[in-house]
């Protein structure tokens, strides 16, 4: 693989290199074991001492080589594929905070992810404060604790669709000596690589734009490598681990010591890998990423453009408008565009939104997002029901928003089937 290839080649080209006489896609390794010709070689992978393949719980193959793709999307060292995107989450706070430990986060975010952090994870002992996006630096500063472990935050919020500022987290972040998280689901590498504006670990819900066929659920957490776990902040990444004969991952993984210690004790321990049959259909899935997230901007914009001046329609958002206040920060950390999903309200409030939603014809009401085909979703009832009204609205989550996720279909048959459900709900 060239180091000077474009992002266009590394979705097509990286993550697997077929030899001589091999398959020439990347094939499924469907199994859970492999065999080895003695006993020592096998001794040598459960002791970290050489890579390679014993048991799918913790690698293998066909998922190794999505890992490796992603990673080069991303501009990181190394990635570790999980079961879903909430694991994804889970297991990369998880890897760098435990019981007693503080995390901050951006409160514009997955009304899951807010569940995740707010009900689960404060079982497991680790304590969240939620900062708006719009806090001042001296706010911001004021939420870290001496035992906060990271600053976490969507780059583009489900479904608030505010744009992080990566620059000020990442300094917040580094002036505490903790690592910024970011979930790049929304945006995907082919619009925003966090990596380059000073995150350190970035998060996907691979279900989404990655594979963009709603046909594989995944998550994958990719680290930049660099940040210093020696800070004093983070023992278990200097000190023996032993449940694994000692290994000190700083001292003997140094180019990647999260992602080591992530797999081997989270994904070992939870058994929460990635399948290789979803890796490889996300893997083939990634190939055509920077086409679609080309068309999916492209669809979005002319698509809130034609709602903006719809009659039935009451507000819109989304941050690729120039008159949306995101507009600036899409301008720098995202300038390919501003993906595929957008929010509105439609006058007669929710009851009236139903109305349009039950009488779309070429849009599906489906909860998921972030595919090839044009869906929409009520948060309020679905997606977030389970927060609050308050943590609703701190999640930027209001009674008549609809999120719609605008797929690559011929945009004038999108708009056509809109206009038609708008007028229906008159």
């Amino acid at each position: 693989m060239s180091n000077n290839w474009k992002l266009e080649t590394l979705a097509v080209q990286s993550g697997y290199t077929p030899g001589d006489g091999d398959a020439r896609i990347l094939p499924i390794v469907q199994s859970t074991t492999y065999k080895y010709d003695n006993a020592q070689s096998v001794a040598d992978l459960f002791d970290l001492k050489k890579p390679g393949f014993f048991y799918t719980r913790l690698a293998n193959p066909t998922v190794d080589c999505f890992e490796k793709r992603i990673a080069a999307l991303e501009g990181g060292v190394a990635a570790v594929a999980v079961s879903s995107g909430q694991t994804g989450n889970f297991t990369a706070l998880a890897n760098i905070a435990r019981c007693g430990d503080h995390i901050v986060a951006i409160s514009a975010l997955y009304g899951g992810t807010v569940s995740l952090f707010s009900n689960t994870m404060k079982k497991f002992g680790i304590e969240f404060t939620f900062v708006t996006p719009s806090a001042s630096d001296d706010e911001l500063a004021a939420a870290f604790k001496p035992n906060t472990k990271a600053l976490f935050c969507e780059m583009l919020a489900n479904p608030a669709l505010d744009v992080a500022d990566l620059e000020r987290y990442a300094a917040a972040a580094h002036a505490n000596q903790v690592p910024l998280v970011v979930d790049n689901t929304f945006p995907t590498p082919a619009l925003c690589r966090p990596f380059e504006f000073g995150a350190d670990i970035v998060v996907h819900s691979s279900t989404k734009y990655l594979d963009g066929h709603a046909t594989s659920v995944g998550g994958i957490v990719v680290e930049k490598g660099g940040f210093d776990w020696k800070c004093g902040k983070f023992p278990e990444f200097t000190e023996p681990d032993q449940s694994y004969h000692g290994t000190v991952y700083t001292r003997d993984f140094p180019a990647c010591p999260f992602s080591v210690k992530l797999r081997v004790q989270l994904v070992r321990d939870l058994g929460v890998p990635m399948m290789p049959f979803n890796a490889f259909l996300t893997h083939l899935g990634v190939e055509t990423l920077p086409l679609r997230m080309e068309r999916h901007s492209s669809n979005a914009l002319k698509m809130a453009q034609f709602l903006k001046s719809h009659p039935q329609v009451g507000w819109v958002n989304y941050p690729g408008l120039p008159d949306s206040p995101e507009y600036p920060k899409v301008q720098k950390y995202m300038p390919k565009g501003a993906s595929g999903v957008l929010t509105f309200g439609v006058k007669g409030g929710a009851a009236a939104g139903e109305k349009v939603m039950d009488s779309l014809k070429l849009a599906a009401i489906a909860v998921h997002v972030a595919d090839v085909r044009t869906c929409v979703l009520h948060p309020a009832s679905m997606t977030h029901r389970q927060l609050s009204e308050a943590e609703q609205i701190a999640a930027g989550v209001s009674p008549d928003l609809i999120r719609l996720s605008v797929g690559i279909e011929n945009i004038d048959d999108i708009m056509a089937d809109f206009d038609q459900a708008l007028n229906a709900a008159r």
